[in-house]
């Protein structure tokens, strides 16, 4: 092989050619034949493409390698930019150029996106540390907020953490709404204590610790465990409330007759206005603290008690007290005494300490004695009626006439009521008996019985005014004959019947009213006797005990009408 290259002195450098020129003087200065020389230089050639394969090779590992750096690169990108929602980077351009351009070009954007994936990851943790927190507190387990959230790196998208960040927001609205009921049961609690004298701290830390007011408000528990024994809390105390309540008004109550009963002075019962300050008021109304203490009930009781022992040794002054203040009461509610039993049923009462219930039965029967009262006018106004309509010169021009005609006016009106009215009575009346369980009496009489004699007389008088147009009718048609028969008309006769009794009816009373036996037991009520205008005259002004006239005649009836002349009762 020709030797082309020698060592250039210039340059102070070996190269290959000088080599082989230096080989070739050795092996001239030894004397190798051309064979060994031969034979050395393609050994020396081979092993100069063994060098180069090895080189080619490790390029090729080396240009692999980039390849795979870069492939992994992209990759990698690829998926922080799906993880982080990006699209892509702008001005990144890693399309074209060199393996190893192209990875310096995408360094930087890895780089960037490796360090918003941080700051990104960071924040949902932040967000899901907050949640799993109060959720924690919900649920009644604080330990939750201890643990590390576990955040899906495969997906740290904006909307995904705006989700986060949205479920966040709920709990926070939850925890803020449950941190407000849990406030507003508390300070019930310590209305409630502070009503019932009952120590607020240790009734509320009873239900959860950190509701006590050394903690602060955010520390307070919220769970579900903690409203539902504070909701049971507040109901066992409003229930104690409620019986404390009606425990204080039944001993006020108490109080207050025992105090009446026995004319105990203002100044002895100004004492004890703390407890009948509260005998009308509602529970919610109780608001003043230890209103209703237990010491203070038991105060109560004591009283209560002391005037029982009280009342015990001043009963027989207390009865003779009591006893015309009760038949005061009986009469004015019309309800008959048995002067036997009067004493012993006084006696009863006042022993029971239960004067109310006399006044209550008087109250009860208000109603009813206000409409028989309402039925009693009516009927005297349907009375006069009566004596109005048959005055035959109550249209002549005298004096005062015009006042009758608007009387009559208006106790027509009230006369027609009176069907009505008694309709009302009836009804009521069955239904104060059927509440009682007794009959109402009205001056020793039942006043259904009343009612049905009203009933009966008035269509007894129905049925003698249809008689009495009959017998009008056949006399004016016996008149008729008489005329057409002897051609003059006689003097029109009165029909037949008796002459009127004035100021008597057939039913038995005053212009068609009922015997006084309504009233058979007035006479223990007072003296009362009836007038001829059918109005009673009675010691103290009392009211008739029964209704003076109960049918009036109608209008165009009374110019016609006769009245039947009966025996007239005696009034009791």
């Amino acid at each position: 092989m020709a030797v082309t290259d020698t060592e250039n002195p210039l340059l102070g450098e070996t190269t290959c050619s000088s080599l082989l020129h230096k080989l070739q003087e050795i092996w001239d200065e030894v004397g190798e034949n051309d064979e060994e020389r031969d034979k050395m230089l393609l050994q020396i050639e081979k092993e100069c493409l063994d060098v180069y394969k090895r080189k080619v090779e490790q390029a090729a590992k080396s240009r692999a390698q980039l390849l795979q750096a870069l492939s992994d690169a992209k990759i990698e990108l690829a998926s922080l930019l799906s993880a982080l929602g990006e699209k892509s980077i702008a001005g990144l351009g890693i399309t074209s150029g060199t393996i190893k351009e192209q990875l310096a070009a995408i360094a930087p954007a890895l780089e960037q996106l490796w360090k918003q994936k941080e700051e990104r990851v960071k924040e949902f943790s932040d967000v899901q540390s907050q949640i799993q927190k109060i959720c924690g507190e919900i649920a009644g387990n604080l330990s939750l907020g201890d643990q590390a959230p576990s955040v899906d790196e495969s997906d740290l998208t904006l909307k995904k953490l705006d989700e986060y960040q949205a479920q966040l927001q709920e709990l926070q609205k939850e925890k803020s709404d449950r941190l407000h009921k849990v406030l507003e049961f508390v300070s019930t609690v310590h209305d409630l204590c502070g009503v019932l004298g009952m120590d607020f701290f240790s009734t509320v830390t009873e239900v959860h610790p950190s509701l006590n007011d050394s903690t602060g408000v955010q520390s307070k528990s919220i769970s579900n465990d903690t409203l539902a024994r504070l909701a049971k809390t507040v109901l066992a105390l409003k229930e104690d409330k409620k019986q404390r309540l009606h425990k204080l008004q039944e001993l006020a109550t108490q109080l207050i007759d025992l105090w009446n009963l026995m004319d105990t002075p203002s100044e002895e019962r100004r004492l004890f206005d703390h407890v009948t300050c509260n005998i009308s008021a509602y529970v919610d109304g109780v608001t003043v603290p230890g209103a209703l203490a237990l010491d203070l009930i038991e105060q109560a009781e004591v009283e209560v008690e002391r005037l029982d022992q009280l009342k015990a040794s001043r009963m027989k002054e207390i009865a003779f007290k009591r006893q015309g203040e009760l038949e005061e009461i009986f009469a004015r509610a019309h309800i008959e005494i048995d002067p036997v039993a009067a004493r012993e049923k006084i006696m009863t009462l006042i022993d029971s300490g239960n004067i109310a219930k006399a006044k209550e039965e008087a109250h009860s029967r208000k109603e009813i004695l206000d409409k028989v009262e309402k039925w009693m006018s009516a009927c005297e106004e349907e009375s006069w009626l009566e004596d109005y309509n048959r005055d035959e010169n109550r249209y002549n021009a005298s004096r005062g006439a015009h006042l009758n005609l608007k009387r009559a006016e208006k106790a027509r009106i009230l006369v027609n009521k009176i069907p009505a009215l008694v309709e009302t009575l009836v009804a009521k009346t069955r239904a104060w008996e059927e509440d009682h369980g007794i009959s109402f009496t009205y001056d020793g009489v039942p006043l259904l019985a009343m009612l049905d004699e009203y009933a009966m007389l008035r269509q007894e008088r129905e049925e003698e005014k249809r008689r009495m147009r009959e017998s009008k009718k056949f006399h004016e048609q016996q008149s008729s004959e008489q005329e057409s028969i002897f051609g003059s008309r006689p003097s029109p006769a009165r029909p037949a019947g008796p002459k009127k009794v004035v100021g008597a009816r057939a039913n038995g009373g005053v212009n068609g009213t009922p015997s006084r036996r309504l009233s058979l037991n007035a006479h223990q009520n007072g003296s009362r006797s009836t007038t001829k205008e059918g109005k009673r005259e009675s010691t103290g002004s009392i009211r008739p005990a029964a209704p003076v006239n109960y049918v009036a005649i109608s209008k165009e009836d009374s110019a016609s009408h006769v009245s039947v002349s009966d025996a007239v009762p005696a009034s009791p």
